[in-house]
């Protein structure tokens, strides 16, 4: 297809709504699956953490409790 300035371009004949509203709604959903995974990891780094912590809590209540 060859345009003769920007408007043919964007117009995309007659079609642009169509063609630019699915660019657009790509790229939301490529930009919230980005940002739910990051949310996704750092919820499973929270989870591990504290579950480190608490394994380290019941080792050391184990510990004072093994040495009275």
């Amino acid at each position: 297809m060859h345009w003769q300035d920007a408007n043919d371009f964007f117009s995309m004949g007659g079609r642009g709504a169509y063609v630019w509203g699915a660019y657009g709604a790509m790229a939301l959903l490529i930009a919230l699956e980005a940002w739910l995974a990051r949310r996704r990891h750092r919820a499973a780094l929270d989870a591990i953490a504290r579950r480190l912590d608490d394994e380290a809590a019941a080792r050391a209540a184990g510990a004072a409790e093994g040495g009275r």
